[in-house]
């Protein structure tokens, strides 16, 4: 099938490689030139494991494309991704002006059927609008040139992004035209021959699944965060607690993990505009979901408190280690990472930072800018040297089993603050060290 993705982030470049990966013929367009520079000399402008390999093989087979031409995308698919961004707005909404953009460009240049696919994560109403936009286009053309428009949200986590696609627990299509399903069936029969995973659902329930679904994952992370705060306050231990509350089928054991906060470019941004969508759009206050994003943001500072409770509010002279900088493994996205606030915090307390990260530094650069008291260091242990305390804010595997013996020789003093709990408290303070974690 003739392919165009439109968009080449984490959504848009993972979809048209792994659609081209299954024989398709994929043109993925970016209005930005050094993105689709970077894709056709042989790179990716994100990190995503398995994709580069990915991208590479289907370029090689002529099956993966990339371009700037806007003409040309329209041209090219039958069916036509939109999987460009959704910022939030300044009131928290998601900004709808790239999707909206997109749509126009398809309604402008349009000769034959098309399948409009809305892959952002978008709010209720969303296909409505995008509908509204190309037959808007279409008329001042003067053409009545048939389409029909599909949401089809992803469910894909950074740093798995790849496997999710290729093997999808759910395919979820919004349509309500035969032709356009019929398509969509036809398109995701590779990733579902052993069983039938396509849920057909009109356009505003699948895109409200989307949103449903990121909003109970960051409840239920918010919610064993806050347990985890309340565990330590009653001398229990929250590890002891997961266990047995995820033991329960009902519950399961699936983000249950207390930490610092979550982040990204998923969960803040969708928990915002639920929100916001609920009350202008149908007047419904969410107290459950501003209840999560109070107790994330909270979360965030939680590290720094916990520094500050043994160091002392004043942190002029004192230097801390700082393993991890992007909001989760397998991924350079910084988006709303917990480490920023980490940072900030300690920076304005007067304390300096040097941070390791295996493959965010680059893009913490980006983000953070050059400040005189934060530097990056080329290894974990390279970081230790001469630090007051080790902080650990993303659960990278090569922390998992650290040499604990060289970390209390670096550090000036055996503190270590864990932020994602890796470790066995009895075990890391039997060996001389303070350790203090999440909960425990």
């Amino acid at each position: 099938m003739k392919v165009t993705v439109i968009g080449t982030g984490y959504v848009g470049l993972v979809s048209g490689a792994c659609l081209a990966d299954v024989g398709n013929d994929v043109l993925c367009l970016d209005v930005n030139p050094e993105k689709i520079r970077i894709l056709e000399s042989g790179g990716i402008p994100i990190y995503e494991p398995g994709l580069e390999e990915m991208v590479k093989r289907n370029v090689a087979a002529g099956r993966l494309h990339f371009t700037t031409d806007v003409a040309r995308a329209v041209n090219h698919g039958t069916i036509q991704f939109i999987a460009v961004g959704t910022p939030p707005d300044e009131d928290g909404s998601a900004d709808m002006q790239y999707v909206l953009a997109a749509a126009r460009n398809i309604g402008r240049l349009m000769t034959d059927y098309k399948v409009v696919v809305d892959k952002s994560t978008v709010p209720v109403g969303t296909a409505d609008e995008v509908k509204a936009a190309i037959e808007d286009e279409l008329r001042q053309r003067g053409v009545n040139t048939p389409f029909s428009v599909v949401s089809n949200p992803e469910f894909l986590k950074e740093g798995a992004a790849v496997d999710d696609f290729m093997r999808p627990d759910r395919i979820v299509v919004g349509a309500s035209d035969e032709q356009a399903i019929h398509l969509m069936r036809a398109l995701y029969s590779p990733f579902q021959r052993s069983h039938e995973r396509l849920v057909v659902t009109d356009t505003r329930s699948a895109e409200l699944i989307k949103y449903a679904a990121n909003a109970m994952l960051a409840t239920r992370i918010s919610f064993m965060n806050e347990l985890a705060n309340l565990a330590e306050k009653l001398g229990a231990d929250i590890e002891m607690v997961r266990q047995g509350i995820g033991s329960d089928p009902r519950i399961g054991y699936h983000f249950l993990y207390p930490g610092c906060g979550y982040g990204g470019s998923c969960f803040p941004k969708d928990v915002k505009a639920l929100i916001k969508t609920a009350s202008d759009k149908a007047g419904v206050e969410l107290q459950v979901l501003k209840a999560v994003e109070a107790a994330n943001d909270a979360q965030k500072r939680v590290l720094s408190g916990k520094i500050t409770r043994r160091f002392g509010a004043n942190l002029a002279g004192r230097h801390f280690a700082l393993w991890g900088l992007a909001f989760k493994p397998n991924t350079d996205d910084m988006r709303e990472a917990p480490s920023l606030t980490l940072i900030d915090d300690l920076l304005a307390a007067g304390a300096t930072v040097t941070a390791y990260d295996p493959v965010a530094t680059h893009e913490a650069r980006r983000v953070l800018g050059e400040r005189d008291q934060l530097r990056y260091a080329e290894t974990p242990n390279e970081a230790l040297h001469g630090a007051d305390a080790l902080v650990i804010v993303t659960e990278w595997k090569e922390f998992r089993s650290p040499d604990f013996d060289l970390i209390k020789e670096r550090l000036k003093q055996p503190v270590v603050v864990d932020g994602r709990n890796l470790y066995d408290p009895a075990f890391v303070r039997g060996l001389g060290i303070e350790y203090l974690a999440i909960g425990r």
